[in-house]
C-alpha cells in the first residue's frame, strides 16, 4: 500500500490518459462507419494510430530531453486534448487518417513520461509490484473507456468532449506532483540481425501480431456496425475480447514457463485462427455465439505477443531484455501499420465478416511456423528461462514499458551521452 501511495498521483494520470485513449479508439471507427467512410480510409485511420505511436515512442525521448518531462508530458496530453476535438470539427476521412497520427504519437509520448516516473520511484525489488499495478490500472482504465461509448455512444459531440476533459485532466497529476524527475526516456532501437538471431519465431509472432491485432483492434467496431449491432454491442464485444486476453496472459505465461514456450504460441495461435473459422462460417447475431466467440479470439490473440517476448528472452544474451523486447516492439508496430489497410481491401471484396480472414491467415500461418521452430531448435531449459511477465495490452506498449519490465536491467539501459547533464539540471527547472 505504501508503494501505491507513493505512485498514486502518476497512477490517476495514466487511467486518465487510459480512459481517454479507450474512448478515442472506439469513436473514430463507429463514427467514421456511420459517417459513411470508405472501409479503406478506416484502415488508414488505424494505420495513422501506428505510424504517430512508433515515430512518438522514438522521437519524444529527445523533445523530453530539451524541455524535460513535466512540460513534455503537458504538450502530449493538449495536442491530445485538441485532436479529438478537431475530429469533431472536421469531419472528413482524410482529415482523421492525419490527426490520427498526431493522436499516436502524443499517446506514445504521455505515456512514455508516466512509465519513466514509474521507473524511477522503483527499485529493483518492488519494481514487479510497480508492473503489475500499472498493468492493471491500463487494463481497467482502457476498458472503462471503452465500456462509456456504449452509455455516450458516438453521435454528436459528447464522447468527443469527454475524451478531451480526460486528456486535460490527466496534465493535472503530474504537474503537482513531487515525484523526483526521472532519467532520461530510451528510444526504441532495431537491430533486425540480432533479432532473428535470438528468435526467428518471435520476430514472426511479433509481425503476425501487429497485422491481426492492428486488423481486428481497428476494423471489428465496423464489422459490428455493418453487421448493424447497436453501438452499445460493439463497445462490449471489444472491450471483451481485450480482458479476455489480459486475463489469459497470467495461465498462458505460466504454462510457458513448464513448457516449451512455442507449442503455447502454437496452441493459442491455432485457438485464434479457428476463433475466426468460426466467425465466418457461424456469422453471428447479437447473441451469445457473438460474446463467445471474441472472447475466444481475445484470449488467443491478445495472449500471443507477451509469449513470443518471453520466448526471444530465453535465448537472448545476458542484460539484452530491453534490446530485444525494444526491437520487437517495432516489429509489432510495423505490422500494425500494414495489417488495417490489408484487411480493409478483404473487407471490400468480401464483406465485413471477412476481416477474420486476415487474423486466419496469419495465425495459422504463425502456428505453423512454430512447429517448424520446434523440428529445427530445442526449447530453452526450463531452469534457464526468465519467469514470464504480464504485458500491457500491445497496443500500448512503449520502450519505456520495456524499461519498467521486472525483467529489464536498469544497467544495462542505454541512455543519451549527456544523460547525467540532463539528470542535474531538469529537478532544478521543473521543481514540483
Amino acid at each position: 500500500m505504501s508503494q501505491v501511495v507513493k505512485i498514486s498521483a502518476l497512477l490517476f494520470s495514466s487511467a486518465l490518459l487510459m480512459f481517454a485513449g479507450g474512448m478515442h479508439g472506439l469513436i473514430l471507427p463507429v463514427r467514421g462507419e456511420e459517417e459513411g467512410f470508405s472501409l479503406l480510409a478506416l484502415g488508414l485511420i488505424g494505420t495513422g494510430w501506428s505510424v504517430g505511436f512508433i515515430a512518438g515512442s522514438i522521437a519524444v525521448p529527445k523533445l523530453v530531453k530539451a524541455v524535460g518531462h513535466i512540460r513534455a508530458y503537458a504538450v502530449m496530453a493538449a495536442i491530445a486534448s485538441m485532436t479529438i476535438l478537431f475530429n469533431l470539427l472536421v469531419i472528413n476521412d482524410w482529415a482523421w487518417i492525419f490527426l490520427r497520427v498526431f493522436s499516436g504519437f502524443c499517446f506514445a509520448g504521455a505515456a512514455m513520461v508516466v512509465e519513466s516516473w514509474l521507473n524511477e520511484v522503483s527499485d529493483n525489488e518492488s519494481r514487479g509490484t510497480t508492473f503489475s499495478i500499472y498493468v492493471s490500472v491500463t487494463l481497467f482504465a482502457s476498458t472503462a473507456g471503452q465500456m462509456a461509448i456504449s452509455v455516450t455512444g458516438v453521435a454528436g459531440y459528447i464522447p468527443f468532449v469527454l475524451a478531451a476533459l480526460a486528456y486535460t485532466c490527466a496534465v493535472l497529476p503530474t504537474a503537482v506532483t513531487r515525484t523526483p524527475q526521472p532519467a532520461p526516456l530510451q528510444s526504441a532501437t532495431l537491430d533486425l540481425r540480432y533479432l532473428v538471431r535470438t528468435s526467428p519465431i518471435a520476430v514472426l509472432a511479433a509481425f503476425s501480431v501487429g497485422m491481426a491485432n492492428g486488423s481486428f483492434g481497428t476494423l471489428a467496431p465496423v464489422y459490428g456496425i455493418e453487421r448493424g449491432f447497436s453501438t452499445a454491442t460493439v463497445a462490449y464485444i471489444m472491450s471483451l475480447a481485450i480482458v479476455a486476453g489480459a486475463l489469459s496472459q497470467i495461465p498462458l505465461g505460466r504454462i510457458s514457463d513448464r513448457i516449451d514456450r512455442r507449442k503455447v504460441i502454437m496452441g493459442t495461435s491455432l485457438v485464434g485462427a479457428a476463433a475466426g473459422i468460426a466467425m465466418i462460417l457461424v456469422n453471428p447475431g447479437e447473441d451469445v455465439m457473438l460474446y463467445a466467440l471474441f472472447a475466444a479470439y481475445g484470449l488467443a490473440a491478445y495472449s500471443i505477443y507477451g509469449i513470443a517476448v518471453a520466448h526471444a528472452n530465453d535465448f537472448a544474451l545476458d542484460g539484452d531484455f530491453s534490446k530485444v523486447a525494444s526491437g520487437m516492439l517495432l516489429i509489432l508496430g510495423a505490422g500494425s501499420m500494414v495489417g488495417p489497410i490489408a484487411s480493409s481491401i478483404v473487407m471490400s471484396f468480401f464483406g465485413p465478416v471477412s476481416l477474420f480472414v486476415v487474423g486466419i491467415a496469419f495465425h495459422g500461418g504463425l502456428a505453423g511456423a512454430a512447429y517448424l521452430r520446434m523440428q529445427a531448435r530445442e526449447a530453452a531449459p526450463a531452469d534457464e528461462r526468465a519467469p514470464y511477465q504480464v504485458v500491457p495490452s500491445e497496443h500500448i506498449v512503449t520502450s519505456e514499458t520495456v524499461a519498467l519490465d521486472p525483467r529489464s536491467d536498469p544497467e544495462d539501459i542505454v541512455l543519451p551521452d549527456d544523460e547525467d547533464d540532463v539528470h542535474d539540471q531538469e529537478p532544478q527547472a521543473q521543481t514540483g
